[in-house]
């Protein structure tokens, strides 16, 4: 009886077979979560994967990568052509980790048989430091809720003080929030217009740092300086 074929996979490739099976050498984007890969619109990782598979990209998914070894979570998959993506899930790592008596859940619900250690406490700030110390030239994009509401300085309930925006915690380029559809779609179309990341000061929903000297213009009539 002869062998079948491995069948290519219906889902956004997650190893280096499923990309070789589609005869990938390289991803275009390759996205970073801190949730099991499930192909649901009700996950923001496989709604983002999703658009961009529909804007012609080739794009991977590292679900809850292991960052206490020695990272190969993290590169197994090689560089993406375009830019790095990381968000911590559909929730916010602690909230996902810690009771509001800040104490550890038992289970996550967002992981297979419910553990819950497959993430680490603040997981956009973990897996963006990593991705930077290892590729510091490729662009790195974070999103979803927990970067969505680090954004700007705010006062941290777990460490009982105020913070930073995450970017200065992350060094990412660019920060989307918010419901990311349509940020994320011209910054792609603006890459694939020869735009780097740095030169993107004015796509709405995006936030990232500059010096006091390169602060954007306000495209609105009235600014309010804090």
């Amino acid at each position: 009886m002869e062998s079948q074929p491995y069948p290519l996979p219906r889902f956004l490739p997650t190893t280096k077979k499923e990309m070789d099976l589609l005869g990938w050498d390289q991803a275009d984007v390759i996205l970073f979560s801190g949730d099991a890969y499930i192909d649901h619109p009700s996950f923001g990782t496989a709604v983002i994967g999703r658009l961009l598979e529909r804007l012609g990209l080739r794009v991977a998914i590292v679900p809850q990568p292991n960052w206490r070894d020695d990272l190969r979570d993290f590169k197994k998959l090689g560089l993406p052509r375009m830019f790095f993506a990381v968000t911590a899930g559909v929730m916010d790592s602690m909230i996902n980790r810690y009771t509001a008596n800040k104490r550890l859940r038992s289970q996550d619900a967002y992981t297979p048989d419910g553990r819950s250690d497959m993430r680490p406490d603040r997981a956009v700030t973990i897996y963006s430091n990593i991705l930077k110390e290892l590729y510091p030239d490729i662009p790195l994009i974070i999103g979803g809720v927990e970067a969505s509401l680090r954004r700007v300085s705010h006062y941290d309930y777990w460490s009982d003080s105020l913070h930073k925006t995450i970017l200065a915690g992350t060094n990412a380029d660019l920060l989307v929030y918010g419901m990311g559809e349509l940020p994320i779609t011209r910054v792609v179309r603006e890459m694939q217009n020869g735009k780097t990341i740095a030169e993107m000061c004015h796509v709405p929903q995006t936030a990232f740092l500059a010096g006091k000297d390169n602060v954007p213009e306000n495209s609105f009539k009235d600014e309010i300086r804090l």
